[in-house]
């Protein structure tokens, strides 16, 4: 392939320090997955070692955990609804959660709940499918522009699912509004003065993937990772999975690199300023999943502390990694990745085709002995866009 150029701009973390939090640490990942062991149709989603495109790419392993494959979901994000609304109601009821399982929870409950919160997508769903597991109500809002067919999953699960005229940020605050006004639960993903305690819990629950991904790299005889790429939106995922990892490795023994899209690229300002940076506007990206403006300020003190570099990208990196992840290289793994899960390794291939690859590498460390993780978030959300990209070529590497 000939070599092309798609547009990534790199900031180094002038902010790091390498401190942990114990919210976000190895013993709080455990708990949130002793909790998820106890769903019915629990797994730990697979990590696929893409050997072929690591010996292409020059690194020694490339390894994409696969979140399409959680409980039939098609993304990872129901991990921190589920605990969330859990630790809720066991708080709620003076329970413990450790001896408690989502069906005895169920049984439990003596009045009917509402749960409220604001989604791209993927948050949502989860959301509603725990409300649906306990027999609650959830009402999910929707920024302009979502897509129908991430609507009408939502609506499958029993939710009410409302599309506002606003962007994602705007949509969060008239959430918190109108659940106030009507007695609701917001079970969100991000934080604000007074609104910790459930997005602490979300963010651990994000955390099962990540402890599910060290045990696996274990058996496969890797000791850890040198680096890993985690996209960003409000910057739970990404903060909660590298607490997590920092803690268990050490933030200075680790390459960590957020990734963003350039339209809502709020934790690479941030990152280069060394304090919370808000983007506005429509935010008209493809990774709808991160398509936030405002970061979550308990994920972004982690990624301060510990992460090593901030990438902001064109929208092309990511339909990149769908590609090569959909269409693999030799006897490597086939991984159906959505929009805003493709972007991590899109970036490492966008990277190997630049015309300054080794400027590229060195500036991320990169090389025969690295090894990469990176978290294929979401699998084929929006089918019709996916096939759009993966099918057609839209949103092409090169012109």
């Amino acid at each position: 392939m000939s070599a092309f150029s798609l547009k990534m701009d790199i900031a180094d973390n002038q902010f790091f320090t390498g401190e942990t939090s114990p919210l976000f640490s190895r013993g709080q990942a455990q708990q949130a997955r002793h909790f998820h062991q106890k769903i019915a149709g629990y797994k730990p989603t697979p990590l696929y070692a893409l050997n072929e495109l690591a010996a292409l790419f020059g690194v020694r392993k490339i390894l994409v955990k696969d979140e399409s494959q959680r409980f039939g979901l098609n993304a990872f994000k129901m991990l921190g609804g589920s605990y969330a609304i859990a630790r809720l109601l066991c708080e709620k009821y003076q329970l413990n959660i450790d001896d408690l399982s989502l069906e005895d929870l169920k049984t439990r409950i003596t009045e009917k709940m509402t749960f409220a919160t604001t989604t791209d997508g993927n948050h949502g769903r989860g959301v509603a499918w725990a409300a649906k597991q306990l027999g609650q109500n959830a009402v999910v809002y929707m920024p302009k522009g979502s897509a129908q067919e991430r609507v009408d999953a939502i609506v499958r699960l029993g939710a009410e699912c409302i599309v506002t005229d606003m962007n994602y940020d705007d949509t969060v605050r008239f959430t918190l509004q109108t659940a106030q006004k009507n007695g609701w639960e917001v079970v969100q993903d991000t934080a604000w003065d007074g609104y910790t305690k459930i997005p602490t819990w979300i963010m651990q629950g994000y955390a099962t993937l990540a402890d599910e991904a060290v045990e696996q790299m274990a058996a496969m005889g890797i000791p850890h990772p040198t680096h890993v790429f985690l996209q960003a939106g409000v910057g739970a995922m990404a903060g909660g999975v590298l607490g997590y990892l920092a803690d268990v490795y050490g933030a200075r023994n680790l390459h960590s690199v957020i990734v963003e899209p350039a339209q809502a690229d709020c934790i690479y300002r941030s990152g280069i300023k060394g304090q919370i940076v808000n983007v506005g506007g429509d935010m008209a990206t493809i990774m709808a999943g991160l398509a936030c403006g405002e970061p979550n300020p308990l994920g972004w003190e982690l990624l301060r502390n510990c992460s090593t570099q901030f990438i902001s990208c064109q929208d092309s990196v990511a339909a990149l990694g769908m590609r090569v992840l959909g269409n693999p290289l030799g006897q490597d793994p086939r991984v159906i990745s959505g929009e805003s899960g493709a972007v991590g390794l899109g970036t490492l291939t966008a990277i190997h085709y630049h015309p300054q690859r080794e400027a590229l590498m060195n500036k991320l460390q990169l090389g025969s002995d690295s090894v990469v993780l990176v978290i294929s978030t979401e699998g084929d959300t929006d089918v019709k866009h996916y096939r759009e990209v993966v099918w057609a070529g839209k949103y092409p590497a090169a012109l």
